[in-house]
């Protein structure tokens, strides 16, 4: 089952954020309220782990190899990776987890993941349109011709 509104032709997606302030915080196990400094160094001390992990899926996957595999959007069954890019990896089988003798909710590490996968994902498409722009580039760049134009489209992976 997919959540996905159907899009008629010529229509896209936007994902919209919104920005929150925390104020209070409760420890889970004594019920105390912590005071937002405590807050605070929990979430600066989340979101470093979160991107340390993902500094080290990348570090293990930024090979033209691996970028090509994510780009594919098959696995190597023949399958269709998912959409969700920490759900691609997972399928890829490129694992992650914390460092040795920390214990985090699985939520972290698919955070990890995904910021991960969308690089990898991000590098491919920027492959290709850059591959695509050398193999076209025009006797004089500043004056591109229409034709010039179509031949970059053509060598950009689903340029049209």
């Amino acid at each position: 089952m997919s959540r996905k509104v159907p899009l008629a032709a010529g229509e896209t997606t936007r994902t919209a954020c919104a920005p929150v302030l925390l104020r209070k915080a409760v420890d889970e196990e004594t019920g105390e309220l912590l005071d937002v400094s405590v807050l605070v160094a929990r979430v600066g001390w989340a979101a470093a782990l979160v991107a340390g992990v993902a500094a080290g899926l990348l570090a293990a996957h930024w090979t033209a190899a691996d970028v090509e595999a994510l780009a594919s959007g098959q696995d190597s069954g023949g399958r269709r990776l998912p959409a969700k890019a920490w759900m691609a990896l997972r399928r890829l089988g490129w694992t992650v987890a914390p460092p040795e003798g920390i214990r985090v909710n699985d939520r972290l590490v698919r955070m990890a993941q995904e910021q991960a996968g969308r690089v990898l994902r991000s590098a491919g498409w920027r492959a290709g349109i850059t591959s695509a722009v050398v193999a076209t580039w025009p006797a004089d760049p500043a004056a591109r011709t229409a034709q010039e134009w179509a031949a970059v489209r053509g060598a950009v992976p689903d340029g049209e």
